[in-house]
């Protein structure tokens, strides 16, 4: 059976157009409450991000669930790592998220965990599925559910995240930009760095609703750069809107991306003795990344973009670290699924140590240049089965001399082809990505 709404990360799309209505979303808890309370289930939790729309899927999610005899916990806003630490520690059948990550307010989304706080199986996800097909039936009077608000997860999340790094570790003397997106890290994020004894600046900490993600996060993070250096910090913090995904910005004010952030936890992490497996990144990882890992002496392998097909590939080898570009990085030692706080102090922690700014620390590792080109299709295309591409692409490679890379990899949200060449030198990299671009355009 093929999925019909969920994607690689849950269900999103703009409010008010299916399936992300009120009505869906009624339909969608009962459905999960079904799946859940024919496996043993009976407990769900639900959080959200700020965004204005939150509020009607909330109740919507929650009057389907109540009539599937489902109980629920209430979090109101809170991040899409915290959903996960709490459906794990209230010992929940699953937690719900109603976000639409880094996107702007206009859209919303539905994600998932699992009681152990990682992302549905693809069995569950069918099952309910399946249920959407049936007609909604309220389980008998005696038998609905129940709901109660969580009125201490600030708290609880608060301190979990401060236990992501020794006790004996300070903050102290370090000063921090913090900013959270008018997400739903408004709260928790600076009152993190603050009780570890940092001094916080916090921007981006007043959601309205309409303003999450806007001109602020990890997907403006000129802004975050301008603080730093208007407050001559020691480094800043971006997350995005559900709190799942973490840029930083050093003392110099320059951008530190999610391949870099890797590379520093992964080096802080073997000098310890802490690095078990392979480190996972994406097909979009950058070429920088793998060579200065190789460098000293850490495996890594690339799995297909989107962070459950890092996870996925994290637990076939037994390693902990992985992640994607765009900051989103999974420290399995410390969590079960990407956390924007988390990694931020898994960083400070590594400069903390090494008595090093993360200027210095991500020095190590020299970013190689990248032009993507996506390509217009009106189809569907196979581009193994296309003789002139392939032979597009060894020429190139031929080219680069192994001091580069290709990558074609059709779009899974649009109509087009991204044309991906990497190397050490910028201009011949524009130069090839164009030659092949054109290439793919002629056989496509």
């Amino acid at each position: 059976m093929s999925r019909k709404y969920f994607g690689t990360d849950g269900i999103r799309g703009r409010v008010g157009e299916p399936p992300i209505t009120a009505e869906f979303m009624l339909k969608l808890g009962w459905a999960a409450g079904r799946v859940l309370a024919s496996r043993g289930g009976d407990l769900v939790i639900i959080g959200k991000d700020t965004r204005i729309s939150g509020y009607m899927f909330e109740s919507a999610l929650e009057a389907g669930l109540i009539a599937a005899g489902i109980n629920i916990r209430l979090l109101g806003p809170m991040p899409t790592p915290a959903i996960a630490y709490l459906t794990r520690t209230l010992h929940a059948s699953a937690g719900i998220v109603i976000s639409a990550s880094h996107n702007p307010f206009e859209d919303n989304g539905i994600k998932f965990f699992d009681g152990n706080g990682t992302k549905l199986p693809d069995e569950i996800e069918l099952a309910i599925e399946a249920e959407l097909e049936k007609d909604m039936e309220t389980v008998e009077s005696h038998q609905l559910g129940k709901a109660e608000r969580v009125d201490d997860a600030d708290g609880r999340y608060i301190e979990f995240c401060k236990s992501t790094i020794p006790l004996s570790m300070s903050l102290k003397g370090l000063k921090v930009v913090v900013d959270c997106a008018n997400g739903a890290t408004y709260y928790v994020a600076p009152n993190v760095f603050i009780e570890l004894g940092a001094e916080v600046v916090a921007i981006g900490t007043d959601p309205d609703g309409l303003n999450i993600n806007k001109d602020c996060g990890s997907t403006r993070p000129s802004t975050l750069q301008a603080a730093v250096r208007e407050h001559g910090a020691d480094v800043g913090i971006a997350l995005d809107g559900d709190g799942d995904r973490l840029i930083m910005v050093d003392n110099q004010g320059d951008l530190v991306d999610g391949d870099e952030l890797l590379y520093v936890i992964a080096i802080s992490r073997k000098a310890q003795g802490l690095l078990p497996g392979t480190v996972v990144g994406t097909l979009m990882s950058n070429l920088g990344l793998e060579h200065a890992l190789q460098a000293e002496g850490i495996d890594f392998e690339r799995a297909a973009v989107g962070d459950r097909y890092v996870m996925e590939r994290l637990r076939t080898n037994g390693g902990v670290l992985g992640g994607e570009s765009s900051g989103h990085i999974i420290c399995l030692d410390r969590t079960s699924t990407g956390d924007g706080i988390v990694s931020a102090l898994q960083v400070i922690a590594a400069m903390i140590r090494s008595g090093k700014s993360l200027h210095q620390l991500k020095a190590g590792m020299k970013k190689y240049p990248q032009h993507m080109i996506n390509v217009q299709v009106g189809r569907s295309v196979n581009l193994d089965a296309a003789p002139a591409v392939q032979d597009a692409v060894r020429s190139t490679e031929q080219r680069l001399a192994g001091k580069g890379r290709v990558l074609l990899r059709p779009s899974g949200t649009e109509p087009v082809v991204r044309v991906m060449v990497e190397g050490e030198n910028e201009q011949q990299v524009i130069e090839e990505a164009d030659q092949l671009a054109s290439k793919v355009a002629e056989a496509v």
